[in-house]
């Protein structure tokens, strides 16, 4: 059949499923989610009204500065990302392509998933309270403290939930003024794992004031790839060193780690 046909006609005849796989490319939805930079608030003040962390059983003192927890927004599990929308965010620095089921890793539904991220949410409080009372040497069935942060979820405050403890309770100002921003997740023991997602969120640090941002020492690479001019970036890898580097900060004094 095809040796009947000019060599126009069997470019065109071949053609046809080439141009039927693109379009399916180019029109069919895309395993991705596009995020963006998102929300920061400070630990140490206010949120929607209400302190974030309040604490009773302890004396607690004012603080200065501030110690702004950051995070991303992305598209959501059900949002239809085509190849136009992939091509668009890889050339734009503040938009960033991630696979889905990196950013919703318990499928499609909505509900769930925002029952997911409340539950994780939940937790990273609790354990960012439990180290850091015993970071301070202090006994929990005394000391009762409530964390609120409204419309945010997972665990990636827990480094900076733990800092605002220690800094209202401690005999310390950490931030010495300054707006500190950072992220990572906390162990009870006080150990800062890595979260995902760090390029954008140090691009949400700076747009809000932060000169200083603290991020787990295994996503430095990814942090300094974009890195905001005017944000310095300390890595930590615990609640103790990323105190101490606050404090040599403050103070002048001491060593502070560089990516």
């Amino acid at each position: 059949m095809l040796s009947r046909l000019t060599r126009p006609q069997v470019l065109a005849v071949c053609g046809l499923p080439v141009v039927a796989l693109l379009a399916t490319v180019v029109f069919a939805p895309l395993p991705f989610s596009v995020a963006q930079p998102g929300l920061t608030a400070d630990v140490l003040g206010e949120n929607q009204g209400k302190e974030v962390i309040t604490v009773s059983g302890a004396p607690a003192h004012d603080t200065s500065g501030q110690l702004r927890m950051t995070t991303i927004e992305a598209t959501g599990p059900d949002a239809s990302i085509r190849l136009g929308d992939v091509l668009s965010s890889w050339f734009d620095t503040d938009r960033a392509v991630m696979p889905r089921d990196a950013v919703y890793p318990n499928g499609d539904d909505v509900g769930e998933i925002e029952e997911y991220n409340q539950e994780q949410m939940k937790e990273s409080q609790d354990t960012a309270t439990t180290a850091a009372l015993r970071y301070l040497r202090l006994d929990k069935d005394d000391v009762d403290v409530e964390l609120r942060l409204e419309d945010v979820g997972g665990p990636s405050a827990g480094l900076l939930f733990s800092l605002g403890i220690v800094d209202k309770l401690g005999a310390d100002d950490l931030t010495g003024g300054r707006v500190v921003a950072g992220t990572g997740t906390i162990t009870g023991g006080g150990e800062v794992g890595p979260v995902g997602g760090v390029p954008l969120k140090t691009q949400a640090a700076r747009r809000d004031g932060a000169t200083v941002f603290l991020v787990p020492e295994a996503e430095c690479s990814d942090a300094q790839a974009e890195l905001p001019k005017g944000l310095r970036l300390v890595p930590v890898t615990t609640l103790e060193g990323a105190v101490d580097s606050l404090k040599a900060l403050e103070s002048g004094k001491g060593n502070v780690p560089a990516c």
